[in-house]
């Protein structure tokens, strides 16, 4: 189950996308190099809100890019970063790994999967319907949320598109994803 890294984005300020650059520098226990959201306690507004000495569980937000296909066949244009994510994935379904799923990202960084993102108003803000095409149902009626998954890093190093994702996933008992 690996996959490969089809972009990375990064964003100094708390703006909505994160334009694509050739390469980032994740740093262990903080997140991506220059990113508003690195740090080791809460970055995201409304968590620094909530309690400002949480940790920080979303330093790097991942997306796979069948998201962006998903969405493109119901009439959404979303290239990579525009809808806030670190790195942007092709070939591992990464909504169904579970808590604790290790994913080595090139030669050297290596992050561990926290949760799910919980998709915002500010997707509607973006393209207007765009949260509810990131929301579903399974067949038992539960709330499915698409819009990604977030990390923390656990070793730093340098990721780039084209880079190799090697999944490891955690001892099981799995624990599924929730909403960090």
């Amino acid at each position: 189950m690996d996959g490969h890294v089809v972009a990375v984005s990064i964003s100094a300020t708390h703006s909505f996308s994160k334009p694509n650059v050739d390469c980032i520098r994740l740093l262990a226990g903080l997140g991506v190099e220059g990113d508003a959201h690195a740090g080791e306690t809460v970055k995201h507004r409304s968590r620094v809100r909530r309690d400002p000495t949480a940790p920080n569980l979303r330093q790097v937000h991942l997306i796979h890019s069948e998201l962006h296909d998903e969405l493109q066949q119901v009439g959404f244009v979303v290239l990579p970063g525009e809808i806030g994510e670190n790195v942007t994935t092709r070939g591992i379904n990464l909504l169904a790994l579970p808590t604790g799923t290790v994913l080595r990202l090139g030669d050297e960084a290596v992050v561990e999967v926290t949760g799910l993102r919980n998709p915002c108003h500010q997707l509607d803000d973006f393209q207007p319907g765009l949260m509810a095409a990131v929301l579903d149902r399974d067949e038992a009626g539960n709330l499915v949320r698409k819009a990604g998954v977030m990390a923390v890093v656990i070793a730093g190093g340098e990721v780039r598109v084209g880079d190799t994702i090697r999944v490891e996933l955690p001892s099981e008992p799995y624990r599924p994803l929730e909403p960090v």
